[in-house]
């Protein structure tokens, strides 16, 4: 079954929402963006994780530093790194990598040292989708994720089209850029019916 990432989570209700929704994996947002929280909020919106449900950190060109402080001081089970990062640090994070590959053309690189590869959009964050067709004649080799531009309405092509590993939301489960709890139900029932 297609696992599911509601990231961006800010709030309480965000988080017990997606929890209790049944979601695989949340995402907190480190990196410079509306939805960044910090180290402490992180900290105090883990809490509210319960059950089978991995807490993903989400962050930009960072350094091996700050990726260890966030896993220790959250905790984070997941890191997800988006930007430049040298490929031969990755066996040194201590616990598993989603690697952001940001589609843009037929040239993509489509494979990382990284335990998971997450293909989104060419503005991450920006609600807009990437040209599908990008990948449909790559030979993926690890399990992957497919974010950008992903919402109630395209969730289900999105698991038809690429059968991945997980889908992965944000903006698409908002209204008014706050995350918009029937829309979080309806995603995740959306990529596991």
């Amino acid at each position: 079954m297609t696992k599911v990432k509601i990231c961006g989570l800010s709030t309480a209700e965000g988080v017990e929402t997606a929890v209790l929704a049944g979601a695989d994996y949340i995402g907190f947002v480190f990196a410079k963006s509306k939805r960044q929280v910090s180290l402490e909020q992180a900290h105090e919106l883990a809490r509210l994780v319960t059950g089978p449900t991995k807490i993903v950190g989400v962050f930009v060109s960072p350094s091996l530093e700050d990726l260890e402080q966030a896993i220790a001081q959250v905790p984070l089970d997941i890191v997800q790194i988006h930007g430049t990062f040298d490929e031969n640090q990755i066996p040194k994070i201590s616990v598993p990598v989603i690697r952001a590959i940001q589609l843009r053309d037929q040239e993509a690189q489509v494979s990382s040292q990284a335990d998971y590869l997450l293909f989104d959009a060419p503005v991450a964050g920006s609600g807009q989708t990437f040209d599908w067709d990008l990948l449909k004649d790559q030979k993926i080799q690890q399990n992957f994720f497919i974010a950008g531009g992903l919402t109630v309405d395209n969730v289900r092509q999105a698991r038809e089209t690429f059968q991945p590993y997980a889908l992965d939301v944000s903006s698409g489960v908002e209204t008014d850029g706050h995350k918009d709890i029937e829309k979080i139900k309806a995603f995740i029932e959306g990529a596991k019916a």
